[in-house]
């Protein structure tokens, strides 16, 4: 297994150095010069030649990348162009908020998603296999945004049970924070559910017919230690390659839905970043954002090689 998570840390070391290239050129090809936007329309020339020289705009493009790949690897994702604020600060201020909403949807998306699965495999053309395909289809059909903006309509609003926007910290308050990071987070888990839950199904019903379980039931193993201890573990192996697919998503979907519920996490951060063009966030975020995918990838690697030794290194 160490050999396994070694060769994965290595086969990441090129991947993060073309993802640095491909995004410190793809921003340094933006039409707009974020210098007009600093000093705005009444800038004389001087200033404009002095903050582009602050900046180090004036410098090639390669010189440029590698003063920045040199920094970054050191920590240091530069300066906004906007605030003068850390980019590594400001992204390490947000990230927790983005992590902790992404790691309750995830919670919500596998309890749910493999819940539902194993309740329809179990059952197969029945009304719950048909109620559990339903909801399924259901949860990948609506746009999480549109589910959170009903969910606020009627548990905010109506019922006031949670708050409709924010986040609070979980140092500040534990239970404030599970209030109101729940419907942020079901309005993201379920949808992921859905796609877990219809793969789950699949899997459970191919390895409910197989003849170890035939001859764990004809042994007279109870029916709990069939179903979790041998049906679902061996169940679980593709499952697994979903599970990292939509935890990816769930980082890229709680961009949106922080909008929607006016949480100050990356998305807000992003946004902004795009708007302002500001060139370093906008690398810093990609890179962060880039990062987190990788060490999701890593995890899954590590699960599926638990769950299937086939799939280690000899």
């Amino acid at each position: 297994m160490l050999r396994l998570i070694f060769q994965r840390l290595l086969a990441l070391v090129p991947l993060l150095f073309i993802v640095s290239v491909l995004t410190f050129s793809f921003t340094s090809l933006l039409p707009s010069d974020p210098v007009d936007l600093i000093i705005g329309d009444t800038g004389t020339q001087e200033q404009y030649e002095i903050v582009r020289e602050r900046l180090g705009m004036n410098e090639p493009v390669v010189v440029r990348y590698f003063q920045w790949l040199g920094r970054a690897v050191q920590g240091d994702l530069g300066t906004s162009f906007f605030n003068s604020v850390s980019v590594t600060g400001a992204v390490m201020q947000r990230l927790p908020v983005t992590l902790s909403l992404t790691a309750v949807s995830a919670l919500i998306a596998i309890v749910v998603g493999i819940a539902a699965g194993i309740a329809a495999a179990l059952r197969p053309r029945s009304w719950v296999d048909r109620f559990a395909t339903l909801g399924a289809t259901f949860g990948q059909a609506v746009p999480n945004f549109w589910f959170g903006l009903i969910l606020v309509a009627f548990f905010a609003v109506n019922l006031r049970w949670f708050p409709a926007t924010g986040l609070t910290p979980i140092s500040a308050s534990p239970w404030e924070w599970l209030r109101s990071v729940t419907l942020p987070a079901v309005a993201l888990g379920l949808s992921a559910s859905a796609a877990i839950a219809r793969q789950v199904r699949s899997a459970m019903v191919g390895v409910l017919q197989q003849d170890y379980i035939r001859a764990a039931r004809a042994q007279g193993l109870p029916a709990r230690r069939v179903l979790f201890r041998h049906a679902l573990t061996n169940a679980m192996v593709p499952v697994v390659a979903v599970l990292s697919f939509q935890i990816t998503v769930l980082l890229g979907g709680s961009l949106i839905v922080e909008q929607v519920f006016a949480i100050n996490g990356l998305g807000t951060l992003a946004i902004t970043a795009v708007r302002q063009q500001d060139i370093p966030m906008i690398q810093g975020l990609v890179l962060v954002m880039v990062a987190l995918v990788v060490i999701v990838q890593l995890a899954t690697d590590v699960m599926y090689g638990l769950l299937n030794p086939k799939a280690r290194p000899s």
